[in-house]
């Protein structure tokens, strides 16, 4: 709230600058501003005004965000959609409660999969793994065909210490967007874990994946196997000591792989950077 207040006021001071004309940088109070109606702003459309929200969250500009969904409901009415675009900036911004209080008012709508994977996030970010398998679970029911979906349930399942069940929707996913670097970089993280870095480095090597990319999935493998275990000090970490994650299967050919895929992602897979 006083995110959305400090928000409202600096809309306010804008305003009041623009009161006055201006030229060659300066105010020029003595220009009255014109009486005849303004030209209709591109916001006037409901459509498109979801829209710029929509880019401003994928820009990561959460708090604005939320500032013009009041703006929208205000102007437009609530929706589902607009519900579900403030719970993922209330997420994003550290509101859990308030997104989890949203999403469970919308897993039985039109955005029961979004609604579902907010408390699948929200669960894992919790460290509550078990339970973010069990929302993520729902959502791929919802949408099975989901690159993003899948990948996200591959690596709850990771996280939760059950690495067979991770497979078959990190390879789902993996095949169904070879150029998506979450799902590859799952897939690889999820050989790691199986024993077979060599699968690994190979599923990394055909798809390009930069080096901070390869050196983030061998990081998040020790720390799954710490976690696991209990301690990180019956092992030094890659980062410390420039290793690989080690592996008693280093020498394996590549198994569990997606037929075909490591042909694929070697051929025509455009290049692309890891998400941050």
């Amino acid at each position: 709230m006083i995110a959305r207040q400090t928000t409202t006021v600096f809309i306010a001071c804008l305003l009041l600058c623009a009161c006055g004309r201006t030229l060659g940088g300066y105010p020029r109070h003595d220009l009255q501003p014109s009486l005849a109606a303004p030209a209709a702003p591109v916001n006037s459309d409901r459509t498109m005004y979801l829209g710029l929200i929509r880019k401003m969250q994928q820009q990561g500009a959460y708090y604005a965000s939320l500032a013009h969904i009041d703006a929208f409901r205000l102007r437009f009415g609530d929706s589902p959609a607009l519900r579900r675009l403030e719970a993922d900036a209330l997420r994003e911004t550290g509101q859990r409660v308030a997104a989890q209080s949203i999403y469970r008012g919308l897993t039985q709508g039109t955005e029961a999969a979004a609604a579902w994977h907010g408390l699948g996030l929200i669960a894992a970010a919790e460290g509550r793994h078990a339970e973010a398998v069990q929302d993520l679970l729902k959502v791929v029911q919802l949408e099975p065909a989901n690159v993003a979906y899948l990948s996200d349930l591959g690596y709850a399942r990771l996280c939760s210490g059950d690495i067979a069940a991770a497979h078959e929707p990190l390879a789902e996913a993996t095949e169904l967007d070879p150029a998506n670097v979450q799902a590859v970089s799952n897939l690889a993280l999820w050989a790691l874990l199986s024993g077979n870095e060599s699968g690994a480095e190979e599923i990394m090597k055909r798809a390009d994946l930069p080096q901070v990319t390869r050196d983030a999935v061998r990081r998040s493998a020790w720390q799954l196997r710490a976690a696991r275990s209990g301690s990180a000090a019956n092992a030094g970490s890659p980062e410390s000591t420039g290793a690989g994650v080690a592996s008693p299967a280093a020498a394996r050919p590549v198994a569990g792989i997606p037929g075909g895929l490591l042909d694929r992602l070697g051929s025509s897979t455009p290049a692309y950077k890891a998400r941050p």
